[in-house]
Formats: C-alpha cells, structure tokens, sequence
C-alpha cells in the first residue's frame, strides 16, 4: 500500500487491532517499525563465537533476519502480539511448585509450554484470524504471519513494539506477566503507529543467571546454546556432553529454571485457552513410565504438541540422563533405585547407538 494514500485512519485502525486481537486470546499488540539495524553486529558477535550451536538456521537466511523487509518484500510495519500460557488450573505460588519438582529426582520435568498444545499453531491461528478482521476492514493487503518460526527476530520486534524487556535471561519480560507467554508477528505492508519501548527493569538483579544449572547465561541477556538445557534436549541431535549431563537434573524436555527464580514471574497471568491445559503424562510422570514408552506411544502422547519436535530415540536419550542422575541422588537403600535400575537395563541393547551410549552412562551413575 502507498502510505501516502492509505484509505483508513491507522490511529483509528490499530484501536481496532488491539481490541481485535484481545478477543482472539492475546493479552496485548504493539507495533514497530522495520529498522533493526542496532541488532544486527551483537548478533552477528553472537553467532561468530559460535554460541548458536548446531542451530545453523540462525545464519543460513544472511541478513533476512534482521531486516524483515528483505524477508517479506514490501512490509513497513510489524505487528507483535503475546498470548499467556500457564494452564487455566494454575494454582498457588506455580513457580514454587515448579522448583519443588526438581528435588524429585524421580520424576521426568518438561517445561511448562510443552505440556500442552503446540503453540505454533494455535498463535499462528488466531494471527491469521486477525489478519483476517483487518482485511475485512481495509480490504486486502500484503502480509505473513509468524510465531517462532522463519528468520525472524522476535524478541528484538516485541521489544521494539513495547511488548516487554529482554532481561538477563534473553527472555522478553513484562510488568504485568511476567514471561510466561508465547509471541507471534504479523508483518503487513501499511504504516500504523509505533507504540513506545519500555524500560528495562531487571535493575541489579541476577536470580536467572544464578539459577542456570549449567551456566548457559554467560553475561547478561547472552545466552550460549551449547549449555543450555533447553537447546540440548530439544535442539541437540546428538551425544549430550558428559560434563553437562549431571547439571541437567531431571529435566527432560526444556528447562524453565531461570523463569521459576525471576520475580516478575509473581505476575505471570493463566491462559483463557483449553489449548494450554497440561496433558496426562506430562506432568508429574515418573522417569521410569516415561521411559517405557514405545515410540508408537510417544507418537499417540505428544501429538498436536511440542514436543514432536524431537524423535523418540532423543526422547530415551533425555530420560536416561535424568534416570542416571536419580540412581546419583538417591540414597544406597532407596527402593526406588531398583526400578530405574532395571528400566535402564531394559533399554541397555537398545537399536539406537545414541540411546545405548547414554544408559550405559546413567547406569554407571
């Protein structure tokens, strides 16, 4: 669209925009412009000393990622939008509840916006329904839709459009919710109004750097992937290394520790949507049900959510470590390490090379 032409009132529009976009579920919008300029040398530092790992998406789409308008030719503004994830039963201090999870060296922990629905399809979803309503009202125009997904810096533009600060933990932060929420982004090829940044407000605070059980936040708002428990039991294809496997505790599937010690995380809102409601069997499973089950199970649990985004074998991969940090933390008499004794045992002749190399190691824990 010409901006100099536009045939509705922008202010009057995004008025309408952010109502819009309250009744399809999203606790708040804001909107950017394109220039992220000031982005592109810390990121290029970042992936120059190789903190990205094996997530070499991060650099294979050149400067798409920090210039939205050579990914999607004619966009001029972005649309970010947030939707809260704690499940609608969230009760109490959660985040007290979450931590108490790890001193159970029994049970498998899986990062709390895993244990529902994929949240790339249900904040892709409901963009597209906005994008519809606003084509309804100014007829069609050029657009794409996103939620963690393409190059897309997403934490930049929801900064940018006042979303939230990014703090120690690289994790966008806001006043009234914490950072429990998934963004989404809507780039369209018409001018709305900006709407301001907010100020920082981590102050001297360094709970989440303190918390990482492996060091990953290495200054702050730096995050090296290649320690991060996130990163390796949902990105890292491969043989985790040993010097890491003890710190990683009983988390099989992500790790929200830097997000359970934030105090803004007091403010952290429950969703109005069934869509993140946890699961049966993810939370709360224990290590030896979890790693029982066959990949035709796997499949059936986690369909429809995030977790499909590793295979099965990484899945025995991550249980096994955490069954081999139980053996290590439970005391000689404890009953309960016969059991994970002879889980791991059960997998010892395992087809998979990775799945074997990881029980021999738990089971010499």
């Amino acid at each position: 669209m010409n901006e100099q032409a536009l045939p509705f009132d922008a202010a009057a529009l995004w008025q309408d925009i952010r109502d819009w976009a309250n009744e399809l579920g999203f606790a708040d919008v804001g909107v950017s412009d394109i220039d992220l300029s000031a982005e592109e040398p810390a990121f290029q530092r970042w992936l120059d000393a190789g903190l990205n790992g094996t997530l070499d998406y991060m650099s294979r789409h050149g400067s798409k990622r920090t210039r939205p308008a050579e990914l999607v030719p004619g966009t001029v503004s972005v649309i970010t939008a947030r939707m809260n994830y704690l499940p609608r039963d969230t009760q109490g201090d959660w985040m007290a509840q979450e931590r108490a999870r790890l001193a159970r060296p029994g049970e498998g922990v899986i990062s709390l916006y895993a244990r529902g629905r994929d949240y790339h399809k249900v904040v892709r979803k409901r963009l597209q329904k906005l994008q519809t309503r606003i084509a309804e009202r100014i007829g069609p125009f050029g657009h794409r839709v996103f939620s963690d997904s393409a190059p897309v810096l997403e934490k930049p533009l929801a900064r940018k459009s006042g979303i939230g600060w990014q703090g120690k933990h690289g994790v966008i932060l806001t006043r009234e919710a914490g950072s429990m929420f998934f963004l989404g982004e809507l780039f369209v090829d018409f001018k709305l109004p900006t709407t301001p940044e907010v100020d920082p407000r981590c102050g001297s605070c360094r709970a989440c750097i303190d918390a990482c059980p492996t060091g990953a936040i290495i200054a702050p708002g730096v995050v090296d992937a290649r320690r991060c428990i996130s990163y390796l039991t949902i990105e890292y294809h491969g043989s985790i290394d040993e010097e890491l496997r003890p710190l990683m505790g009983n988390h099989v599937y992500g790790c929200d520790d830097c997000q359970t010690v934030c105090p803004w995380n007091k403010y952290a809102q429950r969703s109005d949507l069934p869509d993140f409601d946890q699961r049966d069997g993810l939370s709360g499973g224990r290590l030896t049900e979890l790693f029982a089950w066959s990949e035709e199970e796997f499949l059936k649990r986690t369909e429809g959510g995030p977790i499909r985004r590793i295979t099965h074998d990484m899945w025995l991969r991550n249980v096994a470590i955490a069954l081999g940090n139980a053996l290590h933390a439970l005391a000689p008499d404890d009953p309960g390490r016969e059991s994970i004794r002879a889980a791991l045992q059960s997998r010892a002749d395992y087809p998979s090379a990775l799945v074997r190399e990881h029980v021999a190691w738990a089971l010499g824990r």
